[in-house]
């Protein structure tokens, strides 16, 4: 089964993908990290989440190794450290997040979060790379709600695909404002730590609903981010069991019923509150 997620400007990805945060950082589990991610795009999670922060620059070069012949079968995405972000060194950033990862193009390349450099210098940068064929969509990542207001008022700044943010069942706060927000103008959320990186707090709620649909816990709560409209998942999985395990979660049907239990569990938000980063 696959779920996809439709882009602003009308391409569709798939609405579970693959994380590589605190990948290729240890040796002993390379080949593990490498397999995962070989078979997470042979069941279908061909969306791939890197950074040139992640292990600065590793686990960039750990993708090119695992996937560089299914090159184009993936839809590639990559981040720019905010102090790289300026009009020429978000493109030489690219250049060399481009070497790292073996290949002409990015599908997706996000400013990993604000920094000081003003956006419309990594706006600029940004087309520059997307009219080159550099990259084919650029967005931002761990933007709130008035950083999103900022970036349309510039010029080309509505041209933005995306917005990167820590998203989950237990960390809701998003869905105030900024959910809405980027509804209104039909761009998807991509979530990071969809599953607190396997720390969600103990729940007897994910428990009981889990044993009602055969799931775990974890599959529970991806479950019900991939049920929310526009959401693009990306956990991380550093073995085979655990990419099947996040696979799964794609065959557990929520209905009403769970739906009200998990909201009473971990309610929506009543007020803003400040995005939170990890």
């Amino acid at each position: 089964m696959s779920l996809k997620v439709t882009l602003p400007g009308g391409e569709a990805v798939p609405a579970l993908g693959q994380g590589t945060w605190q990948m290729a950082e240890r040796a002993n589990r390379r080949a593990q990290e490498i397999n995962a991610l070989r078979l997470g795009v042979e069941l279908g999670m061909t969306l791939i989440d890197t950074a040139e922060m992640y292990g600065e620059g590793a686990a960039e070069q750990l993708v090119a190794e695992a996937l560089a012949e299914q090159r184009d079968r993936l839809f590639l995405v990559s981040k720019v450290y905010p102090h790289n972000a300026s009009r020429q060194g978000v493109v030489q950033a690219c250049e060399r997040s481009l070497r790292r990862l073996g290949t002409d193009r990015l599908d997706l390349y996000l400013l990993h979060w604000r920094g000081s450099v003003p956006l419309e210098e990594t706006v600029a940068g940004f087309e520059e790379l997307r009219r080159a064929g550099k990259i084919r969509h650029w967005g931002v990542s761990n933007f709130d709600t008035d950083d999103m207001e900022e970036l349309f008022a510039l010029p080309d700044g509505a041209n933005c695909a995306t917005n990167q943010v820590l998203y989950n069942v237990s960390r809701r706060g998003p869905e105030f404002d900024l959910v809405p927000w980027m509804q209104e103008h039909r761009m998807p959320l991509m979530a990071y730590s969809p599953i607190e990186q396997g720390r969600l707090p103990r729940s007897s709620v994910l428990d009981s609903i889990g044993e009602k649909h055969g799931a775990s816990p974890f599959q529970i709560a991806l479950a019900w981010l991939l049920h929310q409209p526009d959401v693009v998942a990306i956990p991380k999985a550093s073995s085979e069991d655990h990419v099947r395990d996040n696979h799964r979660a794609l065959e557990v049907r929520l209905d009403s019923d769970d739906l009200e239990v998990i909201d009473s569990e971990f309610p929506p938000p009543r007020r803003k509150r400040p995005l939170e980063m990890i």
